[in-house]
This record gives structure tokens, C-alpha cells and sequence, in this order.
């Protein structure tokens, strides 16, 4: 019988954010390679506590801060200079060194991993969660990831078309590409379409981590123009990792300037992600730049909730307008708040895109996920590497 393969995954921090949870969801559902997480220094637990234990979790080197990319030149040249005692430190780890595949889950893992894996026949993969451009991953973080970590890249899965498309003029033609979503924490798929709530007022809701550029601010106005006497609720499920917790504020007290701050909800970070789903009637994703997959229109639509997606990126992968939900004219409040009172207005077209949802085209469960990994790792680990051996 073949070993099970021995793979490193990277990552450069343990906060909540959606590439964390979405390797921690992967690994939670039961793999089929030997996983080791190495992280930096002072990054154990976070997103990551649940499979601490269940998975072998090490930490070396030392701290990645964040917002390097919009700081002075002092700030960019220290955050280089920590990337580069990482990646010395992560090629000498005993769990880089017994790997039979590395695997980067974010920008900054990637770029210290790539760093590692120069003049190595370490088959290395770079996972790509965001859209390979300036503005997603910042100026120095797309030139790290377009210069160094792509290049270097035996392997690369991208969560979307829309984000392997913005890497392609990075990615070297013998490089091994493929489309795999992001695990969301999908179980299986709904037997029956949920019911149309009929009871209480009706429900709206965005699933995703308070940061500016998700598009809490967009969602609140169109709110207030949609509903603005009635009797709905609108609920934001999500915490505030990246520093954001002065955005709350600020949420809060715009709610509170429109006149709607009683029927607006901070339910700050969900767990029980199918719980706060099953309470809402219309589900939004509302991000003020293109999402490159949007985990929380996944689970929306296997959750078989109605939802508004913003009209591009892989958002629009996923949901056909008209048919598994509704796209409008992104950064757009006027066509946001139109859509929400259409939606509302139509219990009937709520339930058919609530029906139509789990059975949208390339929607995956975390196994499903897994699987596709599996396959991906094992195709990279059986071609030759062409690197010179350091």
C-alpha cells in the first residue's frame, strides 16, 4: 500500500478570516494525506483551535504583522525582512523538510514559502484565496505574488476562474492549475426546499467578517431606502479580526442616523453558520470590490437561502440571475435596495431560488473538497521537478 502523502500546509496567521476557516473546515473533514500546519511565531489557536490536536500544528519564526502594503517604505522593508528570516526558518523545520508537498494557503505564506522553496525540488503549491491584483492583495503584496511566489509555483488552486484568470500571466506553462472552491462547511445537500418563513417580520442578512470593503456601509443604505417604515431586520453574523472593531461603531451609529438602528443586528461571529441562515429570508453579498469566490454565497446557496449577489467576480460564477438568485450593479445602493424590495415583494421567487440553490452546478462538500485536493496533490507529487536541489 502507498504511504498517504506527507503535506505542509502554510499559513501567516491563525485569525478568522475566510482562507483560515476554509483550510481549517478542509482539514476538519478528514483527509486523506498526513497535514502539518506550520504557522508563525504566536499565531496558534484562532481559526484554527478546533483542529488543534487533530492535526499536527507547529510554530517558528516570527510574527507577520498586518498592513504592510499601506505602510511607509520602513514599514515595507521590515515586513520583508521578517518574510525572509520566515522562510529561512520554515525551509529548515523539520516538517518542510520530511514534506512531500508544501502547500501555501495565503498571499504572505506564499511569498515566504516561495522564498524557502527556491533552489529547491520541494514541490511546492500556492492556494490562491484573493484576485492577483494590486488592489486585492496590496503593492506589496501582488509584487511578492507575481514576482516570486507564482513563478515558483509547481502547482496552483485557484477558488475561482475569475481568480486563476488574474494569476495566469504569473504562472509558468509547466505549472499544474486547477478550479477547486474553498471549503464553506457544506455537509450534503437539503432533501427538501425550506419552507418560505411566514411568521415575524422578514429577515435580511450578510454573512461575512466586518471590514470595510465587504459592504456592510452598501448593504445598510440599501436598506434604509428599501424598507425604510417597515418592519424588516437586517442582520450582519460576522466578527471584526483584521483590527476592524471601529467599523462596528461606525455601523452602528450610521443605523442609528438613518433611524433604523432598532431593526439592525450585530451578531458578531457565528458558529453555527446553518442556524443564523435558516432565520433569514434573503441573504446578501454586497463586497465593495470583486469577491474572488465569496464562501458565504456558497453556503447560502446549499442553505437554500434566496440571496443578492454583487454582478462580478466569483459571485457571478456561481449565481445565474433570475434562476438561483439575483446579481445587481455592484458598489450600487439604488440597485441593491431595487433588488431587496423586489425580492421581498415575492415570496413565490424566494422559494423557487431557495429550491434552486443546493442544486447549483459545481457545488461542493468539505469531503467533495477534500477529494479534489487529493487528487491535485498526488498529480503534483508525481511529476518531476525540474529545480536544483539546494
Amino acid at each position: 500500500m502507498t504511504a498517504p502523502l506527507r503535506v505542509a500546509h502554510l499559513d501567516h496567521t491563525s485569525a478568522g478570516g475566510g482562507a483560515e476557516y476554509a483550510l481549517a473546515r478542509m482539514l476538519a473533514a478528514g483527509v486523506p494525506w498526513r497535514p502539518l500546519l506550520l504557522l508563525p511565531r504566536g499565531q496558534r489557536g484562532g481559526a484554527f483551535t478546533a483542529i488543534d490536536g487533530r492535526v499536527g500544528v507547529r510554530t517558528n519564526g516570527v510574527a507577520q504583522p498586518a498592513g504592510v502594503s499601506g505602510g511607509s517604505a520602513a514599514t515595507v522593508g521590515a515586513a520583508a525582512l521578517r518574510l525572509a528570516i520566515q522562510a529561512l526558518s520554515t525551509r529548515l523545520h523539520r516538517g518542510w523538510r520530511t514534506a512531500d508537498i508544501v502547500d501555501a494557503n495565503t498571499a504572505r505564506a506564499a511569498a515566504y514559502g516561495a522564498l524557502a522553496a527556491l533552489l529547491s525540488r520541494r514541490p511546492f503549491v500556492v492556494h490562491l484565496r484573493d484576485l492577483v491584483d494590486a488592489e486585492s492583495l496590496g503593492t506589496f503584496g501582488f509584487a511578492m505574488m507575481s514576482r516570486i511566489a507564482l513563478p515558483r509555483a509547481d502547482g496552483v488552486i485557484a477558488n475561482s476562474r475569475a481568480t486563476l484568470l488574474s494569476a495566469a500571466p504569473f504562472v509558468r506553462s509547466r505549472a499544474l492549475t486547477a478550479v477547486i472552491p474553498s471549503a464553506s462547511g457544506l455537509s450534503g445537500r437539503p432533501s427538501t426546499s425550506p419552507p418560505v418563513r411566514s411568521d415575524g417580520p422578514l429577515r435580511v442578512g450578510m454573512l461575512a467578517r466586518i471590514d470595510p470593503w465587504k459592504g456592510q456601509s452598501l448593504l445598510l443604505e440599501a436598506f434604509a431606502v428599501a424598507f425604510a417604515d417597515g418592519d424588516e431586520v437586517l442582520e450582519f453574523a460576522g466578527g471584526a479580526p483584521f483590527g476592524h472593531e471601529s467599523h462596528v461603531a461606525e455601523l452602528s451609529a450610521r443605523a442609528r442616523a438613518l433611524g433604523i438602528a432598532d431593526r439592525v443586528v450585530f451578531s458578531g461571529h457565528v458558529e453555527d453558520v446553518p442556524a443564523a441562515l435558516a432565520r433569514w429570508d434573503i441573504a446578501v453579498q454586497a463586497s465593495l470590490r470583486p469577491e474572488p469566490l465569496g464562501q458565504n454565497v456558497l453556503q447560502y446557496l446549499s442553505a437554500g437561502v434566496a440571496c443578492i449577489v454583487a454582478d462580478e467576480g466569483g459571485p457571478a460564477e456561481w449565481v445565474e440571475d433570475g434562476r438561483n438568485g439575483t446579481r445587481f450593479a455592484p458598489r450600487d445602493s439604488a440597485a441593491l435596495a431595487a433588488a431587496l424590495r423586489a425580492l421581498a415583494a415575492d415570496p413565490a421567487r424566494r422559494a423557487r431560488f431557495g429550491a434552486a440553490g443546493p442544486r447549483t452546478p459545481g457545488l461542493l462538500t468539505d469531503a467533495e473538497v477534500v477529494a479534489a485536493h487529493a487528487d491535485f496533490y498526488r498529480e503534483v507529487a508525481r511529476r518531476p521537478q525540474s529545480h536544483t536541489r539546494a
